[in-house]
C-alpha cells in the first residue's frame, strides 16, 4: 500500500479501527444471546411456526420471544443508524474537513489529481461502509432466524428486521456515504455538513419508507361466502379487506357490514355479497422491496458520487 491509497488509509485509520472493534462487540453480544437462545430451545423441544395463531402459544415460546425480541429490535436499531452514522462521522469529514484546514492542497502538489485524490478516499471508506452493514445485517439475520414471524415479532417487515438486514441497507450505508461527502464539500466546515447529512440522509429513508407499498401490487386473498379466513401468518397485511360481489366489485369493510356471525352472514345477503378479501404481501415480498429500494439508494449515490467529483474538479481547478 503506498501513494494516495496508503495516505487515505493513515488519515481514515482510527475511524476504522473503532468501526471494526465496534463490529467485534457486536458480534460477541450477539454469539452469546443467540446461544441462550439455541439452548433454550434445545432445552423446551420448541418449534417454531410462523405466524399469529399459529399453535405457537406455550410458556417456551414467550420465554424465548420476550428474551430475544427486545435485543433483535435494538440490534436492529443499530443497522437503521449506520448510514446515517456513517454519513455525519465518515462522509461528512472525508472531504469537508480537509477543504476546511486546507490540507488537501498538500496532496495535490505532489502530482496527484483531485480524481485519484477522491477515489482513494471515497473507495476505502466505501469498501468499509460496505462491510460494517453487512456484517451488522447478518447478525440481525442470525440472531432473528431461529423465532421469525412468530407471534408478535419481529416481522419481516418490521423496521428493525427490513431496514437492518438484505442488500438494501448496504446500498443505503453507500448512499450515506455519499450524502454526507457531498455535504462536506458543499458546506465546507465539518459540523454543519455533518447535520445536513443526517438530514438528507433521514429524509431519503423516510421517503423510501413511505412510498415503498406503491412499487408493487398487494395480494389479495378472497375467501368464499362467510367461511373462515385464511390466516394472515407472516404476510403483511395492508389493513384492506372487505366484501366481494358476484362481478368481483370490492366493497371495504370500513363502509359495509362491520360484524361477525350472523349479523355478518345477514348483512352479506343483503347486500348480495358472496365472499370477502384481504390485501396483503407475503413474506416472499421481502426480496422484492429490497432489490427495488437498492436500486433507489445505489442510483442516489452515484449520482451524488458524480456531482462531487464535478464540483470537486471545479473548486481545485
Amino acid at each position: 500500500m503506498k501513494g494516495v491509497l496508503w495516505l487515505a488509509w493513515r488519515q481514515q485509520r482510527p475511524m476504522i479501527l473503532s468501526a471494526f472493534a465496534l463490529l467485534a462487540l457486536c458480534a460477541a453480544y450477539v454469539a452469546y444471546r443467540r446461544s441462550e437462545m439455541a439452548e433454550l430451545i434445545d432445552a423446551t423441544g420448541w418449534v417454531p411456526c410462523p405466524g399469529w395463531n399459529g399453535g405457537c402459544e406455550s410458556l417456551a415460546t414467550f420465554e424465548i420471544m420476550q428474551g430475544n425480541s427486545a435485543g433483535i429490535r435494538a440490534l436492529g436499531a443499530l443497522g437503521i443508524a449506520v448510514p446515517a452514522l456513517i454519513g455525519a462521522f465518515w462522509g461528512a469529514p472525508l472531504i469537508g474537513r480537509e477543504l476546511e484546514t486546507g490540507t488537501f492542497k498538500v496532496a495535490l502538489t505532489q502530482g496527484v489529481g483531485p480524481r485519484r485524490w477522491f477515489a482513494a478516499r471515497i473507495g476505502l471508506a466505501a469498501l468499509v461502509a460496505v462491510l460494517v452493514a453487512a456484517v451488522v445485517g447478518a447478525l440481525v439475520a442470525w440472531w432473528w432466524l431461529p423465532i421469525a414471524n412468530t407471534l408478535d415479532g419481529p416481522y419481516w417487515h418490521d423496521a428493525a428486521v427490513y431496514n437492518a438486514t438484505g442488500p438494501a441497507p448496504v446500498a443505503c450505508a453507500l448512499f450515506g456515504l455519499a450524502a454526507g461527502t457531498l455535504a462536506g464539500l458543499l458546506v465546507r466546515r465539518t459540523l454543519p455538513a455533518m447535520g445536513a447529512a443526517v438530514a438528507a440522509i433521514g429524509t431519503a429513508m423516510v421517503f423510501v419508507t413511505f412510498f415503498r407499498t406503491s412499487w408493487i401490487d398487494p395480494e389479495t386473498r378472497i375467501t368464499p361466502g362467510d367461511t373462515p379466513k385464511r390466516l394472515v401468518g407472516s404476510a403483511w397485511s395492508t389493513g384492506e379487506f372487505g366484501y366481494l360481489t358476484p362481478d368481483g366489485r370490492e366493497y371495504p369493510i370500513t363502509t359495509f357490514c362491520q360484524t361477525s356471525g350472523d349479523e355478518m352472514r345477514a348483512c352479506m345477503a343483503e347486500h348480495g355479497f358472496t365472499g370477502r378479501y384481504h390485501k396483503v404481501y407475503p413474506s416472499g415480498d421481502f426480496w422484492t422491496f429490497q432489490w427495488i429500494d437498492t436500486a433507489l439508494y445505489l442510483g442516489a449515490a452515484a449520482v451524488l458520487v458524480g456531482l462531487t467529483l464535478f464540483v470537486l474538479r471545479r473548486r481545485t481547478a
